[in-house]
């Protein structure tokens, strides 16, 4: 007889995509309460004259499809646009101390925010505030703090171009550079490693090059979930027969079988279409010495066979002409031993050697990578031996090859692009002061940890989010959110409810703000928004409903506002003039960053334009003009007692980011929960433990004072690494301790943290987020 799974939990075989994905929108519409409407809309999607996805960064097919969008970005679309609202009536029913107790989920499933509105510690409850009084009041405070130091900026991908650029004038303006930013818990070791590889921070790919690949490489990430629209250039390179080698500790279903909802054959006949042709699943954190592994194995076989005669597999001529450091490599490698390899990587020498196969064979290679190799660590270090083992046969800066770093939210590589970053460079500086007429600020300010951490010490007084969940989104909440409640000021730029809204501080405003689907009007009529995908092209968005409140404004408009009130007069910057016309707000972005030369009329183009990227065509904008081998001085992976597991933690299908769509992982078999911990069947008997018992889970880092523990969650027997579990994000996070970073980039280890568990005895899970 076999044994009852635990409720929930089922066995799924079906193929990512297809009719199951098609089911999923058409239900996502019915609760959205916008079935004619939201079909109307999804349509417009990622289109010319049409709004860009708010959900992931994966570029457009040149703007021309008729369908150009998935299961999770029809998701993201429609919980924007959906018809439910959240008013004054909502919040004259509910305090925020019974709101606090409801799921993340529920908080933003309520719909759209309506009003600006303040928190009334009286009451417990926000109340209206009118646009004008809500500026002074943020403006009061921010003035009367005794150092613009003391103040925190935070950006959520999601921002605008034009809204970015503002909101980083008026910071600086106001004086200082403290941007956290949601690139800081994602792909910052791609901005602070990449540059000193190859000299910028972003890929060096175009959609098309994938066109051209004899290869696709696939290091930590999840397309089906957290990049859908990916899922279309994986099925047509695999049904083109080009191997596509994945690294990954769980086998994600979008890599093993996937059927394209535009593919009339594989609809109408149920079939599926294989797209990994290898899979190997690495230990959590075991990528750097996988990488390490395949590039001694190449130096090996390099050596074999010149001694054999034969040319060696390197291209010496590409690493000769633009190159530098190659013998520090070769020496690194060769004193790492295959038995650290093997230990580290959870892979064997066999493994490695096959995976070697198939790249020497190829003569064009792309290598794709996510927050699987970001979120550790030593993340920095293992996003730069990427670049290593590309540059070993010149597979960087020519068609069909490159490095391609996975972006989450539609424009988080945009925001950085035009400024958002705690570090400015000098021509940042210059271009602001030949802009605008002033100098701004040249210090370092805070990434997302050390603004947290000032938080927490009582150093930051204020924050200001334009969008975002920061407090949700950080790791370790227990401490986080009794920093922000310890906050004067908290001023949160939303479109809908959630939990860091409920962080209340001495003063607390949300301030209601249009989405990507809205329609923008300003003084000189409708406006339109630029984005930056991750491929680095950039193009226009236009929403076109109504917006879901008379009161609503746009990112710009706010952020103007708050400027005004803050500012005055000071540095005589014309914000009205710029609302009112974004044309004017781009031309701004031209003279500080000359990459955008001819922008408004750039941008008019069918599918816009793409940035310069030196590296595609070999120029290396590196301290030494050259692309740089860099020495991984570690393994990576945790040095772990036998009782110690390493935690991941995976974004469910139901989610992005911190938003919680529904509460069904269908992929994974999960269905109406979330509470559940996925578990090795042998780390379960070696335990005593069996599928379907509770569990407790505590941080075992030492980045936790004291360590944090989540309780009662059901363990799920499940197909992942022995050594290693897997949970949800953000609920695990109460186990990840703030100082567990990477020290290179600031980005939290979310996906290898130290935990040990045991049996619980809780009936229910504890509340994870604190």
């Amino acid at each position: 007889m076999t044994k009852k799974r635990p409720d929930g939990i089922e066995t799924y075989t079906a193929p990512a995509g297809g009719w199951g994905a098609l089911k999923a929108v058409a239900k996502t519409l019915a609760h959205q309460q916008i079935v004619a409407q939201g079909a109307a809309t999804l349509l417009k999607a990622n289109q010319p004259e049409g709004f860009d996805c708010p959900g992931c960064a994966w570029p457009d097919p040149k703007h021309t499809s008729s369908f150009e969008f998935c299961e999770n970005g029809a998701k993201a679309i429609t919980w924007e646009s959906t018809a439910k609202r959240v008013g004054p009536a909502f919040f004259s029913e509910h305090r925020v101390s019974d709101l606090y107790n409801w799921t993340d989920h529920a908080l933003e499933d309520q719909g759209r925010l309506t009003h600006p509105l303040i928190y009334d510690r009286a009451t417990d409850q926000y109340q209206p505030i009118a646009w004008d009084e809500a500026f002074s009041v943020i403006g009061s405070k921010l003035k009367a703090l005794p150092d613009p130091n003391m103040a925190e900026f935070y950006t959520s991908g999601r921002a605008s171009n034009e809204a970015a650029f503002l909101f980083q004038l008026f910071v600086r303006a106001y004086g200082t550079n403290n941007f956290p930013d949601c690139s800081n818990m994602c792909h910052e070791a791609t901005s602070v490693g990449l540059p000193k590889s190859i000299g910028v921070g972003k890929g060096t790919v175009t959609l098309e090059d994938f066109d051209l690949a004899d290869a696709i490489f696939s290091f930590g990430h999840n397309p089906g979930t957290n990049h859908p629209r990916m899922m279309t250039t994986l099925h047509e390179a695999a049904r083109r027969g080009v191997p596509i080698i994945v690294f990954n500790p769980l086998k994600e279903r979008a890599l093993e079988k996937f059927a394209a909802p535009q593919d009339p054959v594989e609809m109408a006949t149920l079939s599926s279409t294989r797209i990994a042709s290898s899979y190997y699943r690495v230990k959590p954190g075991g990528d750097l010495a996988a990488l390490k592994g395949m590039m001694k194995r190449i130096f090996e076989r390099d050596d074999a066979d010149i001694a054999g005669g034969g040319d060696g597999y390197l291209d010496n001529e590409f690493i000769r002409t633009h190159t530098a450091g190659i013998d520090a490599l070769k020496e690194d490698v060769a004193s790492t031993s295959w038995d650290e390899i093997e230990k580290k990587s959870g892979l064997t020498e066999a493994m490695i050697d096959s995976a070697v196969d198939v790249y020497l064979k190829a003569k064009n290679v792309i290598l794709c990578y996510g927050m699987g190799i970001t979120q550790h660590k030593h993340g920095t270090s293992t996003v730069q031996q990427i670049a290593n083992l590309l540059m070993l046969r010149g597979n960087i800066g020519r068609p069909g090859a490159g490095i391609c770093p996975l972006r989450g939210h539609s424009n988080v590589q945009g925001d950085r692009t035009v400024g958002i970053t705690e570090i400015p460079n000098p021509a940042l500086i210059d271009g602001i002061e030949r802009a605008f007429g002033f100098r701004a600020p040249s210090e370092k300010g805070h990434n997302a940890v050390e603004a947290v951490e000032a938080i927490i010490e009582g150093r930051s007084k204020a924050l200001v989010c334009l969008g975002g969940n920061l407090a949700v989104a950080m790791s370790d909440p227990q401490a986080t959110f009794a920093g922000m409640r310890r906050l004067e000021l908290a001023v949160h730029i939303a479109t809908k409810l959630n939990r860091s809204h409920l962080l209340t501080a001495q003063t607390s405003i949300i301030l209601p703000v249009l989405g990507r689907t809205d329609s923008d009007i300003q003084a000189s009529g409708q406006q339109a928004v630029t984005v930056e995908d991750s491929m680095s092209m950039v193009h226009s968005s236009r929403g076109f409903l109504n917006p879901p409140g008379e009161l609503l404004k746009s990112e710009p408009a706010i952020i103007a506002g708050i400027a005004k009130a803050t500012l005055g007069s000071l540095h005589d910057i014309d914000w009205d003039g710029m609302v009112g016309d974004y044309n004017r707000i781009r031309d701004k972005i031209e003279i500080v960053f000359p990459d955008f030369h001819d922008f408004n009329a750039r941008i008019r183009q069918p599918g816009g334009f793409r940035l310069d990227i030196p590296a595609s065509h070999r120029q290396w904008r590196t301290a030494s003009g050259k692309a740089e081998f860099l020495v991984g001085q570690a393994l990576g992976g945790e040095e772990a007692d036998p009782d110690m597991l390493i935690l991941t933690t995976l974004r469910s299908h139901d989610q992005y980011n911190t938003t919680i769509y529904g509460l069904d992982d269908r992929y994974r078999g999960v269905f109406g929960r979330r509470d559940v911990i996925f578990m090795n069947k042998d780390d379960l008997a070696r335990r005593g433990l069996a599928d379907g018992d509770r569990i407790d889970v505590t941080s075992a880092a030492g980045g936790n004072t004291p360590p944090q523990t989540v309780r009662g969650y059901t363990v799920v027997a499940y197909d992942i690494p022995q050594g290693a579990i897997a949970g949800y994000y953000p609920e695990m996070n109460r186990v990840i301790g703030l100082s567990d970073y990477d020290k290179n980039s600031g980005t939290p280890s979310y996906k290898s943290a130290p935990v040990m568990v045991h049996r619980s005895e809780s009936l229910h899970p504890s509340e994870a987020l604190g």
